[in-house]
């Protein structure tokens, strides 16, 4: 039914099985990242259309970098006369764009821009006949993604949504909100392992790579924990902290007190509060850069405490450098450094890739890491290996308090894939840019720098490889760290995704039968 308009693209059975639902339903797709959700919306295009001509399709993506690579792909892919195809970006003014709505049959674009331009009245969604939302992962609480859905559904005549994602998170709450966000009345998973799939698919050799925490360390890590207790111990005094303590749980705390002073509370225990939380927040990062990031991370995190201090920025930040401890920790890591020492992470890295490298002259990789700060110290290493070219890939916004790291503009970033695909470069070190669609090609080995934390993002970072070659996955892990807790919870949770999904699979497949339950 497809073939007089796909060209260069045959289909897969999985695909097509898919795509049999989406015609029937509105439905969320699941699969992992490269393999063929974006064939599945053109499939699904090429049918509504058919079916109603001379209404409109809307593909809608995160990023002006995403909504761009899949405008490429369907010109790619679809017989060159089928349709009118057009970007939409908040770069092209209000009324060209609506020029190009009345005149377009597939709009790629970004939620904000036509969240907008719906709210604005420049046009109606009442000809659209089908709505793509790619990484529908983000379809929860205010995203524009919920608001362009409900505008959609209350407008369009001929209605038809398909959410696509490699994973929709572990909470069932938020999966089941993901589907009533999107009128969703089937969901259709599929893993690497599924059977129907798995034919398809190369072999991915999986090892996780323990290396020790070193002893020079120690005592550093024992005085930030002592440190970190002293203003854990004042909050729960103050009578604003209970429960489990953590990086996110402070965090949490400290976006609560602030939210409370914002509304003018200007109560003295929560002003108290807010700076002890602030410090807490302070060190648990410390400690976690300490522990599973890089010495000279550290180092650069304690100096730039100081260079706040020094500008009196906060009274928090001059009392917590003030103290001999703090002290100490500059003077301990300024000197392991002096003498060469790194985190143990770096010389394990850089042992794989060398030894992946011989094995392969045109060995592709792809390291994974959660800073900026780390990704550049792992490309500079990186680069002193002979025939090994490496670059950070990270996102655009610069961050403040970041030494001068800046961001790479969108173009940057094109270009960087660019060189990376012709094997100018074969070593990309990306932050989290790097797991969410984007079309970065093939790579031989993936590397996991840290584990994360997320099931979404540990399935995204994974299907960077073993899809069309043998590919390796590896994750170094840090003994006796949160490396070790970050491992275990994602796997975790991917379990416990998978389960949820197919509850809600259930629940939507046989209604009758889950309120009889409910009922009984």
């Amino acid at each position: 039914m497809q073939e007089n308009f796909l060209s260069n693209i045959t289909p897969r059975e999985y695909q097509q099985k898919i795509l049999e639902t989406c015609v029937e339903k509105n439905c969320l797709v699941v699969l992992p990242t490269g393999i063929g959700k974006t064939l599945i919306a053109l499939m699904l295009t090429v049918e509504r259309m058919k079916k109603f001509p001379g209404e409109k399709v809307l593909f809608l993506a995160p990023t002006k970098p995403l909504a761009e690579q899949h405008l490429e792909y369907f010109k790619k892919h679809l017989a060159e006369l089928f349709g009118n195809l057009q970007l939409f970006t908040g770069a092209v003014n209000a009324n060209s764009r609506k020029k190009i709505w009345q005149n377009a049959d597939i709009i790629f674009s970004t939620p904000q821009c036509i969240a907008n331009d719906v709210k604005n009245g420049l046009y109606e969604l009442s000809g659209v006949c089908l709505l793509i939302e790619d990484e529908a992962h983000r379809c929860i609480k205010n995203y524009d993604y919920n608001y362009v859905a409900q505008a959609y559904a209350s407008q369009a005549l001929h209605p038809r949504i398909i959410g696509l994602t490699a994973s929709p998170g572990s909470e069932t709450g938020k999966i089941r909100q993901i589907c009533k966000n999107l009128s969703i009345g089937a969901v259709e998973l599929r893993t690497r392992d599924s059977s129907d799939v798995s034919k398809y698919l190369q072999k991915l050799d999986f090892e996780k790579i323990i290396v020790n925490f070193p002893p020079e360390f120690e005592e550093m890590r024992h005085i930030l924990r002592k440190l970190s207790a002293e203003y854990i111990e004042e909050l729960k005094v103050r009578n604003v902290l209970f429960g489990p303590v953590n990086k996110i749980s402070l965090i949490e705390l400290q976006k609560r007190i602030m939210a409370s002073l914002a509304r003018g509370n200007k109560n003295f225990n929560y002003m108290h509060a807010a700076s002890a939380c602030a410090q807490a927040v302070r060190l648990q990062h410390a400690l976690e850069l300490l522990e599973t990031q890089t010495l000279s991370s550290f180092n650069k995190y304690l100096k730039g405490l100081y260079e706040q201090a020094s500008k009196k920025q906060s009274k928090g930040v001059v009392k917590l450098v003030a103290k001999s401890e703090f002290n100490f920790l500059f003077m301990q890591s300024s000197e392991l450094l002096a003498r060469g020492m790194e985190h143990p992470k770096i010389n394990a890295l850089l042992k794989i890739v060398s030894k992946e490298k011989t094995k392969n002259e045109k060995q592709k990789t792809i390291i994974f890491t959660q800073y900026r700060e780390t990704a550049s110290m792992i490309a500079k290493n990186l680069n002193s290996l002979p025939n090994i070219k490496a670059k950070i890939f990270v996102g655009q916004t610069k961050k403040a308090g970041s030494g001068g790291s800046t961001g790479l503009s969108q173009k940057e970033q094109k270009s960087i894939i660019q060189e990376f695909s012709s094997g100018e470069i074969n070593c990309l070190v990306a932050t989290s840019i790097g797991e969410e669609g984007l079309d970065i090609p093939e790579v031989n080995t993936v590397i996991f720098y840290e584990p994360v934390p997320s099931a979404i993002r540990a399935i995204q970072r994974a299907g960077r490889t073993a899809r069309l070659m043998p590919g390796k996955l590896k994750i170094l892990v840090t003994r006796g760290t949160r490396d070790e807790g970050f491992y275990y919870a994602a796997r975790a949770k991917e379990k416990r995704m998978h389960s949820a999904i197919h509850e809600i699979k259930d629940k939507l497949e046989n209604p009758s039968k889950n309120e009889k339950q409910e009922r009984l």
